[in-house]
């Protein structure tokens, strides 16, 4: 456990601060739950309304103007509480929890860090927060000497991130710290396999190489000694050697998916839709591998893939009509599949598959559940 502490500061912590069960607040402020004439954002995000006494904004254009400075980095922020948690609809809570933090403590943002380092040090501690919440049982436990069976297989809460709101952390080019969302630190062996660290070296990692903070801004996010967070991350990346693939050195920065990928997301898409096990076989490579979150289910080469397909697509026993609609996730093609059952007359949204593609097969498929549809921007019955 850790005590709660939201991150907000940017120096020495006003004396007038004191705990509150919904977070650091200055005496006198109103809980999460209340909202007084002073601006107090409700749960739809910052109004940038009330002009608060004493204090300046950090940039002129008054409380206003700093609310809008704010919110351009929403975006950018769900895509680091995504990192941190490796859950979509967590992620999704927690911005708006730094948010919040944010706005209530914003006469405390004195200029003597960037703003948006000021940010990532309050939604680092917001995600730490509830990583350490007795709510929270998600740890995984690693034997270091033992090669683990799939990274995406011990973390059942791991969700898929919709790549047009992967587009949208980066969508101002204006902002010099705008920066592209690529592939190597989005994809979901990433994702998975940064769950393994514990959650102080998993923050060091992530705001040092990901989100590009200096190791003193990092050292302030976390209250740490530049020292303990240089030893953090060293001991973080050799953890996460342990458990991406071997080949991933090789993938290099991607954006989107490459007119290759996209060429086998059809195919896959064109066999799926017409149960045909054999046209599926040749985009399977020998050894590829699929795994169901949050099921802990591992489904080794493609014979294994393929009998368990069988029944569900073809035969007796097959689930109906299916059709299949293209999407894209954490950079990678993926497909969210339908299915009208028999008697029925519309089709059910069943799962979204997220496929790697590895020199035109099929290497990997992550399977999720329908509950992101309509973050994904897809229907739940077409």
């Amino acid at each position: 456990m850790r005590p709660e502490h939201d991150g907000t500061d940017d120096g020495e912590r006003p004396a007038s601060a004191e705990p509150d069960e919904g977070g650091l607040r200055e005496s006198g402020e109103p809980d999460a739950g209340g909202s007084e004439a002073s601006g107090e954002p409700d749960a739809g995000g910052l109004n940038g309304g009330g002009e608060p006494g004493g204090g300046g904004p950090p940039e002129e254009g008054g409380w206003g103007r700093f609310a809008e400075q704010v919110e351009r980095h929403r975006h950018e922020l769900q895509v680091h509480c995504y990192r941190m948690l490796g859950s979509f609809t967590d992620a999704e809570d927690m911005v708006q929890e730094t948010l919040l933090r944010a706005w209530r403590r914003r006469e405390t943002f004195e200029g003597r860090s960037t703003l948006r380092a000021w940010l990532y040090r309050i939604a680092t501690n917001a995600c730490l927060d509830l990583l350490s919440g007795p709510a929270r049982s998600r740890e995984i436990a690693v034997v270091m000497d033992a090669e683990p069976r799939s990274p995406l297989a011990e973390v059942p809460w791991l969700q898929p991130y919709p790549d047009r709101l992967l587009d949208l952390a980066a969508s101002d080019a204006a902002r010099p710290e705008a920066v592209t969302v690529e592939r190597e630190t989005i994809e979901l062996a990433y994702l998975a396999a940064i769950q393994h660290l514990p959650p102080r070296q998993r923050a060091v990692l992530i705001l040092r190489d990901v989100a590009g903070l200096s190791a003193e801004e990092a050292s302030g996010a976390l209250e740490l000694s530049v020292a303990a967070v240089k030893s953090a991350l060293q001991r973080a990346r050799a953890t996460m050697r342990l458990h991406l693939p071997a080949s991933r050195a090789q993938w290099g920065p991607v954006t989107e998916p490459s007119e290759e990928e996209r060429a086998v997301l059809r195919r896959y898409m064109d066999a799926s839709v017409a149960g045909d096990l054999s046209a599926l076989a040749t985009l399977l490579r020998q050894d590829a591998r699929q795994t169901m979150p949050p099921a802990s289910l591992v489904y080794e080469g493609r014979v294994a893939i393929l009998d368990m397909w069988g029944p569900v697509m073809s035969g007796p026993g097959q689930w109906g009509e299916w059709k299949a609609l293209a999407t894209h996730a954490n950079r990678h093609p993926a497909v969210a599949n339908y299915v009208r059952r028999h008697g029925e007359s519309t089709y059910t949204a069943v799962n979204i598959d997220v496929l790697r593609v590895e020199n035109g097969l099929i290497a990997e498929i992550t399977t999720f559940g329908p509950e992101l549809n309509t973050a994904f921007g897809l229907p739940a019955e077409l």
